[in-house]
């Protein structure tokens, strides 16, 4: 080992304290922001899930209103909107349904033809219900058939929530 020399002087207690204080203040600045990098993704995330369940049920049901000549809207998850169509001589049919329990339901479409149930297809999941999902005429309408809807989807995911507004027309002439 070697000796300190005359004159030759090692770290203060002080020095040191200094030295470990400013480490610890650096690894907990770099701890916060690497919190905040995985908060934010986290919450980005949920506000891309969210904005693309209400997208898919906006490319679902806009579609299929536009093909009906009948379009029913419905008050109940079991029946939330039954629309109805006829090409050369087939009976064709989609019910949308908001299915599962709680406040976020899962919007479900089934595809009939002839009164045979042909395929079902889960078109959205965290849709709110019943206060983030209606569709409802566009102006006051006396009959089943209007000329325009106004279908409002809310989707929330992880706190984050979006909502979209869309105006679907059924076929003209219905």
């Amino acid at each position: 080992m070697k000796k300190l020399k005359k004159g030759q002087r090692g770290f203060s207690l002080v020095e040191l304290v200094i030295v470990v204080a400013l480490a610890g203040l650096v690894g907990a600045a770099i701890t916060a922001t690497a919190f905040q990098v995985f908060a934010f993704n986290t919450r980005l995330y949920n506000q891309m899930t969210a904005v693309r369940q209400v997208q898919q049920a906006g490319f679902w049901v806009s579609p299929d209103v536009m093909m009906a000549q009948n379009v029913t809207p419905g008050g109940s998850p079991t029946a939330f909107l039954t629309l109805n169509w006829t090409v050369n001589g087939i009976n064709y049919g989609v019910i949308y349904s908001l299915e599962g329990t709680g406040t976020l339901k899962t919007l479900q479409r089934k595809y009939y033809v002839n009164s045979n149930l042909t395929s079902t297809t889960t078109v959205a999941q965290y849709i709110s219900y019943p206060t983030g999902t209606s569709i409802v005429p566009n102006q006051p309408c006396s009959s089943p058939n209007c000329s325009a809807y106004n279908f409002t989807v809310t989707a929330t995911v992880g706190g984050q929530t979006e909502t979209r507004v869309y105006e679907v027309k059924p076929r003209p002439g219905t």
